[in-house]
């Protein structure tokens, strides 16, 4: 089964408290499971669904789904997660992690998976899915989940974007093929195909991040791969770049010349990528 237990999935279980939980965290058949039609139902995009269930396909569900006891035996309400839910049939599932409680109440839901985020040794990929159901199921701001993390609004929305990666990324960086520095280099090129290439060859080479950013670099610039720069440069400036780079979710080079002036160059892969790292740099 492709389902995946995530360490957010097994810390749910121990938070919850024992009055307000049934079964903890267990996995359900997909056919046991219904929306809940006391809730109002959301739009969801054919094609968002799609892109779900791909990734899905190569990752697992990465959080699971909250459901209540139905009326007859065997059977499960949901309570949140219907997106998950849907998307997992598409994907062809047969199963999925879910946290079984009482009622329709998520306040409690919400702070411990906030306490697991803060304690859990967790991918991105895990941290980027638990962010987005604080903000979807759970209905926070990026601003109530970063003060409650311990992270700022911009780091919120770069590990988010972990999720616009192709679904076939997202499997690299969940086997630990790559690394989010890789995953968020990928994000500077506009041609999904072309950060599936990129990224399947930094898998198989053992490419650095900074070599990715390079080759990215050419890609959307319509150049020729880079000669390797013999020159050794400080690790400070490594150092720099790649902290600068983590902070803008952007592959991000520093050159410079023998009397100290130089240039410093920030990649976007489009006008709506540009306006995000605009936003960073003034802390919107």
């Amino acid at each position: 089964m492709a389902v995946r237990k995530s360490g957010l999935g097994r810390g749910l279980d121990a938070l919850i408290p024992a009055e307000t939980a049934v079964e903890g965290y267990t996995t359900l058949p997909l056919d046991a499971i219904t929306p809940n039609p006391q809730q109002p139902r959301r739009s969801m995009s054919p094609e968002a669904l799609q892109g779900l269930a791909a990734s899905i396909r190569e990752v697992g569900v990465l959080q699971p789904v909250v459901v209540r006891r139905g009326e007859e035996a065997g059977t499960f309400v949901l309570v949140a997660g219907e997106r998950r839910w849907r998307a997992a049939r598409l994907a062809g599932l047969k199963e999925v992690p879910a946290l079984v409680r009482e009622g329709d109440d998520v306040s409690g839901l919400a702070e411990a998976l906030v306490e697991n985020l803060q304690r859990e040794d967790i991918s991105a990929l895990e941290e980027a899915a638990a962010y987005r159901q604080l903000l979807e199921e759970f209905g926070l701001t990026h601003e109530e989940v970063g003060a409650r993390v311990g992270r700022s609004r911009p780091a919120i929305s770069n590990t988010l974007r972990l999720l616009q990666l192709p679904a076939s990324i997202q499997g690299m960086l969940a086997r630990g093929e790559l690394s989010a520095g890789h995953g968020r280099a990928l994000l500077g090129l506009s041609d999904p195909e072309q950060a599936e290439s990129l990224g399947r060859r930094a898998a198989e080479e053992g490419w650095p991040v900074r070599r990715l950013e390079e080759a990215v670099r050419s890609r959307e610039e319509g150049l020729p791969p880079p000669v390797r720069q013999t020159r050794v440069r400080p690790p400070e400036v490594l150092a720099l770049e790649e902290w600068l780079g983590d902070r803008l979710a952007a592959p991000v080079s520093i050159d410079y010349g023998r009397r100290g002036g130089g240039r410093l160059v920030v990649r976007f892969g489009s006008l709506e990528d540009l306006e995000r790292i605009y936003r960073a740099l003034v802390g919107e």
